[in-house]
């Protein structure tokens, strides 16, 4: 068994009731320690979280980053799992993480990339760009930090990174609804964040949208996928497009 505090696990949450039972569910064996981080949930997220833990927090939503670094700041282990509502550690996950913080090999690793399964309409997209993706969640605390990237944001750790064989589950929407809700939100962020980098508009990037469609459908195969596969391509040129269509609506209020 793990010693007291050697794994912390941080979330941030708001209004996940549909969540964040099976989330903590999928870590509560291996934590040390849960620390969630909530910005004003009005719905039964803290009910459920309670459950789990006791090192539940409240602050001011400030940006993903700052919200995620409150969380890491707080954990007390020198190991740290970030997971999101929406994400379930699988069990071929929970026994890879319990034998690697075992394995004495593990101090020479700062943080450990881990594959990702993404489901959508209820079925897991294997194609599309999907296929292969992975994200450092595991990682050592002392030397680790977000950035102060508003969305998309990501840890910086220091020294050798590795890479897991087990996969996060990632449910990311439960309908269209949602997803055309936080579909609004990054991409006002992250207009916002081009436009204050320098980027502007042009007339070719309305071209965004078929070109990302034909990559996503086409040459990265997400017609195998069937009709949860065209969904999502769809909906993702329409997410790549749409970034540039606020860029250009923050021009045009100067």
């Amino acid at each position: 068994m793990l010693t007291p505090f050697n794994l912390s696990i941080i979330i941030i949450t708001r209004n996940e009731e549909h969540d964040i039972d099976q989330c903590l569910a999928s870590v509560k064996d291996i934590a040390s320690e849960i620390i969630l981080v909530d910005s004003g949930s009005t719905d039964r997220t803290l009910e459920i979280a309670r459950l789990y833990t006791d090192r539940i927090f409240q602050k001011k939503w400030e940006g993903y980053s700052r919200q995620k670094q409150y969380a890491l700041d707080l954990a007390q282990g020198p190991w740290v799992l970030n997971i999101d509502a929406d994400e379930r550690v699988t069990p071929a996950l929970r026994e890879e993480i319990l034998e690697t913080l075992k394995k004495k090999d593990s101090a020479l690793f700062g943080g450990y990339f881990i594959p990702f399964h993404h489901y959508f309409m209820g079925r897991r997209l294997r194609f599309g760009g999907l296929a292969n993706e992975t994200h450092l969640r595991l990682f050592k605390k002392q030397g680790a930090s977000y950035g102060a990237e508003s969305v998309h944001e990501g840890i910086r750790a220091q020294g050798t990174i590795g890479k897991l064989k087990g996969a996060i589950d990632h449910q990311s929407y439960r309908d269209l609804r949602e997803y055309l809700e936080k579909c609004n939100e990054y991409t006002s962020a992250i207009a916002k964040k081009k436009w204050e980098a320098g980027e502007r508009f042009h007339w070719w990037h309305h071209l965004r949208l078929p070109l990302e469609f034909v990559v996503r459908y086409g040459l990265k195969m997400g017609f195998l996928d069937g009709q949860a596969g065209l969904t999502y391509a769809l909906l993702s040129s329409y997410y790549v497009w749409l970034k540039f269509l606020k860029l250009r609506e923050l021009q045009e209020k100067i």
